[in-house]
């Protein structure tokens, strides 16, 4: 498709969101908008969330990659193409690439999750492992392009990748014509410009509101400084906006569409996302749940109705298991705690009936009996506990001192 307008011409921007929902249709889903009864009692008005991590290859990738791919010529279809990324832009570019006949390499660093390697090949790319970090990737694939001539896809900074995304925003407005903010995660900014562009065109009056991670913000410096800035080190677990710098191309949309950008903590993605999974039945990725997390943060500073942009599903398994205990723990769902005892038969034994009292689940127990720092006739137990929340973390600890251990911390 031919992308025609300029950052101060939104309006004309909009007709090619428009070609690309048409050239969408078939080929990606309309992911439903689904309502939290949870998240709209903390923020106070409705709260809906839209599941693109219900999309096809499991995120709003594939939107942006198949507009991209689709408007190249017959001889650039015919070098193939080339792309770079740890996971969801890998297995758009996979999947639109074998629905429009056009050869795929992919290039996905060495450490990638084994489903998301395995996901992107069984779509039909040809997948290599180069590199340790994605910029060692997108650098060897870069490399590719130039020496091969396949045509190289960029994840977020190209002008149909950004119509492309944007048609969520059309989606929005047509499952929720009464939404007064949009709450998506920001990356480099390619799907945040897109839907920014298409909702600011039809509905000037909706607040687009962005969210990054705090250790992989780029966004914040960058509009203070009013050209993209660079981060040494973006540190994240929410990979799929783990970006160091801003997307040409889009940036220039969100510093003049987008009405505000906001951080989010790691136990803020980690809450959001056992939130997902636990009160709305739904697995998402720690990007995808960033803009729960900030309803989270500060649901009182959102003007309802408010959509929050679920962009992406694709988590590994075992990292899944590590988020859902960190998530745990920052929502007071764990406690840890050591205690000395006296080591005498049925010690061990009267704590666990304690702890049952009170309520209070065993994951762990580890049981010392040997060492300089004890007293002759003492032992001492680590123990981690599955609770409630808070106040029964609390209610566990005095119980246990009721009784008459030792608790140390």
């Amino acid at each position: 498709m031919s992308f025609r307008a300029t950052a101060h011409h939104p309006a004309l921007i909009l007709d090619d969101v428009r070609g690309a929902q048409k050239m969408l249709s078939g080929v990606a889903r309309v992911t439903a908008l689904e309502g939290s009864r949870h998240l709209t009692e903390l923020v106070g008005a409705p709260v809906h969330l839209k599941c693109e991590n219900l999309q096809r290859t499991g995120s709003f990738k594939l939107r942006g990659a198949y507009v991209r791919i689709s408007g190249l010529s017959p001889v650039e279809r015919a070098a193939g193409v080339v792309a770079a990324s740890a996971g969801n832009h890998a297995q758009g570019v996979a999947l639109a690439s074998s629905l429009l006949g056009v050869r795929s390499t992919v290039f996905m660093p060495v450490g990638a999750p084994l489903p998301k390697v395995a996901a992107t090949r069984e779509y039909g790319a040809e997948v290599r492992l180069h590199g340790q970090v994605v910029d060692e990737t997108l650098a060897a694939a870069q490399r590719y392009a130039e020496e091969t001539g396949a045509v190289f896809i960029h994840p977020f900074d190209h002008p149909d990748i950004i119509a492309g995304q944007g048609t969520v925003g059309l989606e929005i407005l047509e499952q929720c014509p009464e939404v007064r903010t949009i709450v998506l995660g920001i990356g480099g900014g390619g799907f945040a410009a897109g839907v920014a562009v298409a909702v600011k065109a039809l509905r000037p009056d909706v607040r687009i509101i962005g969210v990054q991670a705090a250790g992989a913000a780029c966004y914040p410096p960058s509009l203070a400084a009013g050209h993209p800035v660079s981060l040494d080190s973006p540190v994240t677990m929410a990979d799929g906006i783990k970006v160091g710098r801003p997307g040409d191309v889009p940036f220039a949309l969100i510093e003049e569409l987008v009405d505000e950008v906001r951080t989010v903590t790691e136990d803020e993605l980690s809450s959001a996302l056992l939130l997902c999974l636990e009160r709305a039945k739904l697995v998402v990725e720690p990007a995808g749940a960033s803009p729960v997390a900030a309803l989270l943060s500060d649901p009182k500073a959102f003007r309802g109705p408010v959509v929050a942009v679920l962009s992406g599903g694709n988590v590994d398994p075992l990292l899944m298991q590590r988020i859902l205990r960190h998530g745990m723990s920052a929502a007071g769902r764990y406690l840890s705690l050591r205690l000395r005892l006296t080591d005498r038969p049925g010690a061990l034994a009267a704590l666990l009936a304690a702890l049952t009292v009170a309520d209070a689940n065993v994951l762990d127990i580890s049981h010392v009996r040997t060492d300089p720092r004890l007293g002759l006739t003492e032992a001492e137990v680590d123990l981690h506990l599955e609770t409630k929340g808070p106040q029964h973390c609390a209610e566990v600890e005095a119980a246990l001192r009721a009784e008459g251990f030792r608790v140390m911390g």
